[in-house]
């Protein structure tokens, strides 16, 4: 599989490059935020290892551009810095997992394998619900014929509602959804990006089930 790993250390790029490559990836390498933006406009990667901070921009910066634009591909990040709110700044910017150095390559490949096989349970056939259809391959969201732009979070939080059409999704389903668990979450965040897709897709496309959740559709019974 081809992988993009993202990192102005030199030894360090090297080192990950040769053991991810024993396990057999294909690895391009970008030692600062314009080559990385470049390699993933000109490729396709299944993942990304991205370290922070970089020449030229910031790993946050290029892990916000491709979400803007929806592009799926898994991203690690790889840093030095461990506070808990640079964790949920690049988990907020759409990451998938977070490493911090100094980590061991067994457990690197690992978390890459694992991140991966999330992003491909996670594609699947185009949704739709009324006007709207949400397509997860693309992450691109139609209403009447018309592209709707939205969050990265606003995003994860619609198709999380229409993988469970005519179910009820709970808050904590949704703050799962959308931030993998992370905890330290507000308690309105939710509240606030289901305010935004009303705006945007209708104030009658979510209802409110009050004390349990949320739901697209007619319940099922």
């Amino acid at each position: 599989m081809n992988l993009l790993l993202v990192e102005d250390d030199t030894m360090l790029a090297h080192a990950v490059r040769e053991g991810l490559q024993r396990d057999e990836w294909h690895v391009d390498w970008a030692a600062d935020a314009p080559a990385a933006r470049l390699a993933l406009s000109d490729h396709g990667y299944a993942a990304v290892l991205l370290d922070l901070g970089l020449p030229g921009g910031s790993g946050l910066g290029v892990l916000q551009s491709m979400r803007q634009r929806y592009d799926p591909t898994p991203v690690l990040i790889v840093t030095a810095r461990d506070s808990l709110s640079d964790r949920i700044a690049g988990l907020d910017a759409g990451a998938d997992d977070y490493v911090v150095k100094p980590f061991e390559l067994d457990e690197l490949g690992a978390r890459l394998r694992a991140v991966v096989r999330r992003a491909q349970g996670r594609v699947s056939p185009k949704l739709t619900h009324g006007e709207v259809t949400v397509d997860p391959a693309r992450r691109s969201v139609v209403r009447a014929g018309a592209s709707v732009t939205l969050s990265v979070n606003e995003y994860r939080t619609l198709l999380a509602l229409m993988e469970r059409r005519g179910w009820v999704v709970t808050r904590a389903q949704l703050e799962d959804a959308v931030y993998g668990g992370t905890g330290s979450i507000e308690s309105n965040t939710i509240a606030v990006y289901i305010h935004q897709l009303r705006r945007k897709l209708g104030d009658d496309f979510i209802a409110t089930v009050h004390g349990f959740g949320y739901r697209v559709g007619e319940e099922r019974q």
